[in-house]
């Protein structure tokens, strides 16, 4: 009986991601295709990887997407630290249930609604005060808003298990708060920091709905181009891009995952000292 229920559960496992990698191994598999038909299997070609370079529209859109994951990543780090912080240290304060409401609001709120609200809020702005033109700032502004909420959930589950005490030992032999938090405890939420600049990296990567509503002439992500090409029917050198996507992707999760396990070991190296000592 056991037997049985440990194949039935690999089996349930294996469906699962069959069903998860199976259309990624497929748009990689075909990327190599020379048939001009994306499904119709007639023979391995380049031939779309060298058309890459010729896709000026393709790359601007990339090189803006890559461009905007990177900026809306460090902010949302740097926005979801200090918001984490808050909840995390300070318990009561006021406005800390409307404080909570907000940075959880964008994880459960339809997208199409957060992009229309900022459309409306950035065009008042604009009227009022001439900027800021939808573009690659607007663009930033709405990733940021929901990376900042997803990076906070990232960073306060770590800083919630921390032990308190090595703060408290840290401002008893004279630390000020300020050198508490920068020496103490962020080398502690570096994993946590690391994990959430890659989620909202990815995240922002790959957005579409708000940034349909926020982009501007001449400010089109690759997300906007692909989704665009696809109601026309796609290209296989769309199956190109994807595929130095998921590349360019697995190998930085796959760095992320050993530095993250690499850091582990060292701490797990550094406290087993300290107890000895």
């Amino acid at each position: 009986m056991n037997g049985m229920q440990k194949w039935f559960g690999r089996g349930w496992l294996s469906a699962g991601y069959l069903f998860l990698y199976l259309p990624i191994a497929a748009l990689v598999i075909y990327s190599f295709n020379d048939s001009p038909v994306p499904n119709i299997w007639r023979g391995f070609t380049l031939h779309w990887y060298a058309q890459l370079a010729d896709d000026h529209e393709l790359l601007a859109g990339f090189w803006l997407s890559l461009k905007i994951a990177f900026f809306t990543a460090c902010g949302s780090v740097v926005l979801g630290t200090l918001a984490a912080f808050a909840l995390v240290k300070y318990k009561r304060f006021f406005g800390r249930t409307l404080f909570t409401g907000m940075v959880s609001a964008p994880l459960v709120m339809p997208e199409v609604i957060i992009g229309l609200s900022l459309l409306l809020t950035l065009v008042s702005v604009q009227r009022l005060i001439g900027v800021p033109e939808r573009g690659m700032l607007t663009i930033w502004l709405g990733h940021m808003l929901l990376g900042m909420a997803y990076a906070t959930v990232v960073i306060q589950a770590r800083l919630q298990d921390l032990n308190p005490q090595l703060e408290e030992a840290a401002m008893d032999l004279g630390a000020r708060p300020a050198q508490v938090f920068m020496l103490v405890t962020l080398p502690m939420i570096a994993q946590s920091l690391l994990s959430a600049w890659l989620l909202t990296f990815t995240l922002s990567l790959d957005d579409v709905v708000v940034s349909a509503f926020l982009s501007g002439p001449g400010a089109t992500t690759m997300p906007q181009v692909i989704f665009s090409r696809a109601r026309l029917g796609l290209s296989p050198s769309i199956n190109a891009v994807a595929t130095l996507i998921v590349l360019f992707v697995a190998v930085g999760v796959a760095f992320a995952s050993l530095l993250i396990a690499r850091r582990e070991r060292q701490r797990q190296r550094e406290m087993a000292e300290a107890y000895r000592s």
